[in-house]
């Protein structure tokens, strides 16, 4: 419980003076609404008798986050099943959980911030949710994929444009930050619900959006002995429950779009192999201008974009053999990766991962077509 205490960020009274509690909190937390109002009018008599206790504790409760606030409950109701033998003073009982009855819950003002919508620079509220602090929020609004979602809207083809590519007018009317999510100094995700309306009809799209920016996912082909081999990664995968054979694959760490040299440098941590940027070829943009070349494997409900890469390569069949199995990724950072080596025939079927299935079907066309260059250190595959 120590732990907990520290975590609610609250200075307890000794222990001893919190033994016959258990009446008081079970008011608190499981009373109706006379229980509490009954406890509320006992914080002016318990401040006269001991305002320092009831003033502390109210200063402490006020200044503490929704999540502190739930540690401490957690705590004050352990004390009160676990300490009710030991004796105590009633009135410490009343003086301490009146302040606490009193203590005013999260802000009813939540942060709120105006911005300037592209293309024609309205203002727009942004909004946080309860318990949202405003840094977060100002992180959020100035994050790399909250800009990028911004500059999409107001873009040729942008919900916000005029006319836009399927004739509607829509605008943009407010948001609602939900939560942030920091990888280290930067903001990775931001989670937010916008409100655009089609003016013509006064109806609101969907719009929950998990924005996490643009990412980059690498088909390797490894020619060995004639026959050519496709490489994965597999790991765990916690929002769908279960390990995935996957293409080697990262998030872009800034908003410079710099899709080749991520695209190279995943391959060096999560495969082990060092390549240059020059050595890709990029399939997405091969794709028309008016996609945005760029793969959206779940643009209902998020704006990630995905740039596909090709790397190939003649290697001796031992490379193939010893990548086979091979475990990599930075396990510093939560990576427990596992290399599968599969022929290229058979990876259409060896995994669920879109950016597979989409490598796949931009390579063979691609080959048809005879778009694609020549290999650095192979003939054509």
């Amino acid at each position: 419980m120590c732990r907990s205490l520290a975590l609610a960020g609250l200075r307890l009274q000794p222990l001893s003076q919190l033994g016959s509690l258990s009446a008081t909190v079970e008011s608190l937390i499981c009373g109706g609404a006379a229980e509490k109002r009954a406890i509320q009018t006992e914080v002016h008599t318990s401040s006269q008798h001991c305002p320092e206790t009831a003033s502390d504790w109210n200063f402490q409760l006020q200044r503490a986050s929704k999540p502190r606030r739930s540690a401490f409950g957690s705590c004050v109701n352990f004390y009160s099943q676990h300490y009710v033998r030991q004796k105590a003073t009633p009135s410490f009982a009343k003086r301490t959980f009146a302040a606490m009855a009193t203590a005013p819950g999260p802000s009813p003002n939540p942060p709120s911030i105006t911005i300037k919508v592209p293309p024609r620079d309205d203002s727009v509220p942004v909004n946080g949710v309860v318990g949202l602090s405003e840094s977060d929020l100002d992180a959020a609004v100035n994050s790399v994929p909250f800009q990028q979602w911004l500059k999409a809207l107001g873009s040729k083809s942008g919900l916000l444009t005029l006319g836009g590519n399927g004739g509607a007018r829509v605008s943009l009317r407010s948001v609602l930050v939900q939560s942030v999510d920091h990888f280290g100094k930067r903001v990775g995700f931001v989670k937010f619900k916008a409100e655009v309306v089609d003016e013509a009809t006064g109806k609101t799209l969907p719009g929950i959006v998990f924005a996490r920016g643009g990412a980059v996912g690498i088909l390797m082909l490894l020619k060995a002995e004639g026959r050519t081999w496709a490489v994965l990664t597999e790991q765990a995968r916690v929002p769908v429950g279960r390990a995935l054979k996957e293409l080697p694959a990262g998030m872009l760490d800034d908003d410079e779009g710099d899709f080749s040299g991520t695209a190279a440098k995943e391959v060096e941590e999560e495969v082990g192999i060092h390549i240059k940027g020059s050595d890709l070829v990029d399939l997405t943009a091969l794709l028309d201008e008016s996609t945005g070349r760029r793969m959206l494997p779940s643009p209902g409900g998020s704006d990630e974009e995905i740039g596909l890469m090709l790397y190939r390569a003649k290697v001796d069949a031992k490379v193939i053999k010893d990548l086979q199995g091979k475990q990599t990724g930075l396990q510093d950072h939560g990576e427990l990766i596992q290399l599968v080596v599969v022929p290229y025939e058979d990876l259409w079927k060896s995994t669920a991962d879109s950016k597979a299935l989409a490598a796949i079907a931009l390579y063979e066309n691609a080959s048809r077509r005879g778009l694609l260059p020549p290999a650095p250190n192979a003939e054509s595959q």
